[in-house]
């Protein structure tokens, strides 16, 4: 069986997609497995640290651009759809799978009208535009979140939850109390590329935070654009802070944390709760359709995390929330506890049974339970 995975841009939608990809190899070791992305994203970088194959197409991003970016576009899809379907005939595609983001869309256009069974997943808790328009013309809607359902046809959808790596689930979470409370570990990250007003705020507010509690451990990953400024600001304050600007190993990363300040991605927020951990998030505001606030309010609502606005946010009120959780074990272990029943691990496993069923039992070698007709 070959399966082509249309998923580029950020990590936010690499990763699930590589969490995907795994599980069918998992299940069949000989599927085939081809990802689709463009020069722009990370896809080139994390792909080949992944193992995977990686087909470029001509695909621009259309939505939260200037008028010139918007119609260069426009005019790309013409020409990325001819290019999706010449490589779907190359490779005898069986299945598609597109995760959103502006590679997607002529991927998934291209399946449908050379019949081929095509399926998104939509890990956010409201939906981006890429998926929203390319929800009539596949067979199989999987979210990460409930509340994304009404976006969608009722037939189509299955609500899973967002594939994770099995990193995530292999290890025991340990528990962010077991540890003295000057003796924790924070990880700040802004996502796959960074974030640079959570940086800002981090190296405004840890050197308070790390001179009153100075065994307490940090990592931040900075993203590649912002690594100097944040390294050479921790220097002049003369603290010790791991800093980083890229994470491979975020299951290591996470797990070993006991507070995250982070974005509200779509995998943050999964991989977060995969691992039980408490977090500090900070939604990124220009966000289209604000879903990373939408995200955010789920774990919040849980009692999971705390919010800050990105408008709120400074070195002072940064380090005063992290105190005040890193002191409070009781408060510590209520939004672990809350994080930890927001996770659900199977949700590549499900996926990969319901397009087994889809496009038909012959394909594979452990003969899927099956699923609701088409």
């Amino acid at each position: 069986m070959t399966i082509v995975i249309a998923a580029g841009g950020t990590g936010g939608h690499l990763y699930p997609a590589v969490a995907l990809a795994r599980e069918f190899l998992r299940r069949n070791p000989m599927t085939k497995i081809l990802f689709v992305g463009t020069t722009r994203g990370l896809e080139s970088k994390v792909l080949a640290h992944e193992g995977f194959e990686l087909a470029l197409i001509s695909a621009k991003p259309v939505m939260g651009r200037g008028l010139l970016d918007m119609l260069s576009g426009v005019f790309s899809m013409p020409v990325s759809l001819w290019q999706c379907g010449r490589i779907l005939r190359q490779r005898r595609t069986d299945l598609v799978i597109g995760v959103g983001g502006y590679t997607s869309p002529m991927m998934v256009m291209a399946a449908a009208l050379m019949g081929i069974p095509r399926v998104i997943l939509e890990p956010n808790a409201h939906p981006g535009l890429a998926n929203k328009a390319v929800g009539p013309f596949v067979q199989r809607v999987f979210l990460g979140f409930a509340s994304a359902a009404g976006s969608f046809k009722t037939r189509k959808v299955r609500v899973v939850g967002t594939p994770i790596r099995r990193e995530f689930s292999a290890q025991s979470v340990a528990s962010s109390v077991a540890k003295p409370a000057d003796r924790r570990h924070v990880l700040v990250f802004g996502g796959s590329q960074g974030a640079k007003a959570v940086n800002s705020a981090a190296i405004e507010g840890l050197p308070e935070l790390l001179r009153r509690r100075p065994a307490i451990s940090v990592t931040h990953q900075t993203g590649e654009m912002d690594y100097l400024r944040v390294k050479e600001a921790y220097d002049r304050a003369g603290i010790l802070v791991t800093v980083v600007p890229f994470l491979y190993d975020m299951p290591a990363a996470i797990i070993a944390a006991d507070v995250v300040v982070a974005r509200a991605g779509a995998m943050t927020v999964t991989e977060l709760a995969a691992c039980g951990k408490p977090a500090v998030l900070v939604p990124l505001p220009t966000a289209i359709y604000d879903h990373q606030a939408k995200n955010a309010k789920v774990m919040e609502d849980a009692g999971a995390a705390i919010v800050i606005a990105q408008a709120e946010l400074n070195g002072a009120r940064l380090a005063q929330v992290l105190i005040g959780m890193l002191d409070d074990p009781d408060k510590m272990r209520a939004m672990a506890e809350a994080s930890s029943s927001l996770r659900r691990l199977d949700a590549a496993e499900a996926i990969v049974r319901e397009c087994y069923a889809l496009i038909g039992d012959q394909h594979d070698v452990n003969q899927s339970l099956g699923a609701a007709g088409v």
